[in-house]
C-alpha cells in the first residue's frame, strides 16, 4: 500500500464526492496526530508552534512551494511563534484523499524543520 506522502494530489474539478466520514478517519490516521477535523469534520486543521517568527516564516515558503507543485492550496496563518494551517477542498467545501495526501506532505516538511 502506497503511503498518503509518495501520492501526488489531484486536482478536484467540482463533480468529486466529498470522503465518507469513515474513510476521513481512517485516512486521519495516516497523518500527523496534530492535525483534527474543524468545521463539522469537512476541513483539517493544525496549529505548530516555535520559538521566533524567521522559522513560521520560512516553513510558510515551504508549504506554498509544495502548494504550486501539487496544485493544492491551504490557508495559512501565521505570526510570532506559529503557523495555523487548514485544509480543505475549496470548489467542494469538505475533503477528498488529496487533502490528506498534501497534509501528509506537510508534516514531512514540519517534521524536517522540527529536526
Amino acid at each position: 500500500m502506497e503511503n498518503l506522502n509518495e501520492k501526488k494530489c489531484i486536482p478536484c474539478s467540482g463533480d468529486v464526492p466529498p470522503l465518507d466520514i469513515v474513510l476521513k478517519r481512517k485516512l486521519k490516521t495516516q497523518i500527523d496526530s496534530e492535525w483534527e477535523f474543524t468545521h463539522n469534520e469537512t476541513r483539517l486543521y493544525r496549529s505548530t508552534k516555535f520559538k521566533d517568527f524567521a522559522t513560521p516564516l520560512a516553513l510558510a515558503a515551504a508549504i506554498g512551494a509544495l502548494a504550486e507543485e501539487q496544485w493544492h492550496h491551504p490557508e495559512l496563518t501565521i505570526g510570532f511563534g506559529h503557523i495555523d494551517i487548514e485544509i480543505w477542498t475549496h470548489k467542494i467545501d469538505d475533503l477528498v484523499e488529496s487533502d490528506f495526501i498534501f497534509a501528509a506532505k506537510v508534516d514531512q516538511i514540519i517534521s524536517k524543520v522540527l529536526s
